[in-house]
């Protein structure tokens, strides 16, 4: 029954988005194209009011937002 509840956990961990006000660096950085600088710059732009407002951090246009937008929330 343990085992189960910890599968579950990390069942729900590998679907969850990253919440782009609240992730650390370590999480922005798991996505897809997004290195170090341009997660400091995503931080450093917060708070955001929109997804789309991401695209407005330099280092990410419409091909960035459009891979990354299914993983990503507010």
């Amino acid at each position: 029954m343990k085992m189960l509840f910890v599968l579950s956990l990390l069942i729900i961990t590998l679907w969850a988005a990253v919440n782009i006000n609240q992730a650390t660096k370590k999480e922005l950085t798991s996505l897809k194209g997004i290195g170090n600088k341009t997660a400091d710059a995503i931080i450093a732009k917060r708070p955001y009011k929109s997804l789309q407002d991401l695209m407005k951090v330099k280092g990410i246009g419409n091909k960035k937002f459009e891979k990354i937008k299914g993983e990503i929330e507010l």
